[in-house]
């Protein structure tokens, strides 16, 4: 499995590759209340406007009709499909190399979504401006306003296109900030927000981080770290900047936290296989994400040796959670029930 990264990469690069753990629609029959979907939301018609939305930006979005031809980042869609906005064209991870769906992809149908680009770098302008798109959306990793997987080099013609751009910021601050912003951003393009559904939804999510709070009380001594794992490095991150590491630090989980001068971006450490058992842990949360290695793809004898490892003690973890209710639950269910379940073996 190639997952070298290139000698130069950008950091914005690096963290869409797999290397950082701060690491979900194009022509969207937004609004159709098309129970079919699978959504947990359901959108209501479109209303005939004006239409208006205030993003993490500052940059207030206004249009004379509810979008209904939308554009986004594939986690931004599959949230959105998660509240019944239906998603038509997306970039960003969304099929895997069998022509699933992407772990990024959610419970989207990626067979019915015009695909714009499927990796970092890739944008399909004439896609884009085929599509009629009225508002493309996507998240920050920055502050500095940088639409996630919209590639730089290419962001002039693509605002040429003339579709007004909104962004959802996931850049230094807690889950649930975002989550709320993405339930706001939906409700706007029609979602009804207030279904039962979504009610129930936000309902479990208390309920999970009732759990996991309650689990870090009882065993405030397990030690956490969530890493990434690439053909030559392996990534330790720190819990700032990360929305759900963030969270997770907030609800009392203890991490391993490497020293901010071993963090040149911010995000996390860049550690050789050789020195992989650098920090003690209990509990390793892995990048699912498809961009890094997989626990049971790593043939490094240091990882074998980890007591974390040969305890059975390695969790998934999606550095860019899917930014509706339903789909944070697990990611704190399963951080719970690890804690829960636990042996102190660092």
């Amino acid at each position: 499995m190639s997952n070298a990264r290139p000698a130069r990469l950008s950091r914005r690069g690096l963290l869409a590759t797999g290397g950082a753990l701060g690491l979900g629609a194009a022509l969207a029959a937004c609004g159709d209340g098309d129970k079919k979907s699978g959504g947990s939301g359901g959108a209501t018609a479109a209303a005939a406007g004006p239409w208006t939305f205030k993003d993490d930006r500052g940059q207030t979005v206004k249009a004379d009709k509810v979008p209904s031809n939308i554009v986004a980042f594939v986690g931004v869609a599959a949230a959105l499909y998660d509240y019944g906005v239906q998603c038509k064209g997306v970039f960003g991870p969304t099929t895997t190399k069998d022509g699933k769906a992407d772990v990024q992809a959610g419970d989207l149908d990626v067979a019915k979504v015009t695909v714009l680009g499927n990796a970092w770098g890739q944008f399909n302008i004439e896609k884009y401006a085929s599509l009629g798109p009225d508002v493309l959306i996507s998240t920050l990793f920055d502050d500095k306003g940088t639409l996630w997987y919209v590639p730089e080099e290419s962001k002039d013609k693509i605002e040429a296109v003339g579709a007004p751009t909104v962004g959802v910021s996931v850049y230094d601050r807690q889950l649930t900030e975002p989550l709320q912003r993405m339930l706001a951003l939906a409700k706007s393009l029609g979602a009804d927000t207030s279904s039962s559904k979504v009610t129930e939804a936000k309902k479990r999510f208390e309920d999970a981080a009732a759990r996991l709070r309650a689990a870090a009380r009882a065993k405030p001594g397990i030690k956490v770290m969530a890493a990434s794992a690439s053909q030559d490095l392996f990534y330790v991150s720190g819990t700032n900047l990360s929305i759900d590491l963030e969270y997770f630090k907030a609800l009392g989980v203890n991490f391993v936290e490497p020293p901010e001068k071993a963090k040149p971006g911010g995000w996390f450490e860049s550690l050789s296989w050789e020195n992989v058992d650098k920090y003690a842990a209990d509990i390793i949360m892995m990048d699912n994400r498809t961009s890094a290695i997989q626990p049971a793809d790593i043939t490094e004898a240091t990882w074998k040796q980890l007591p974390a490892v040969k305890a059975g003690q390695v969790i998934a973890r999606n550095p860019e959670p899917i930014l509706s209710y339903d789909k944070c639950v697990p990611l704190l269910d399963d951080l719970a029930e690890a804690i829960e379940k636990a042996k102190k073996v660092s």
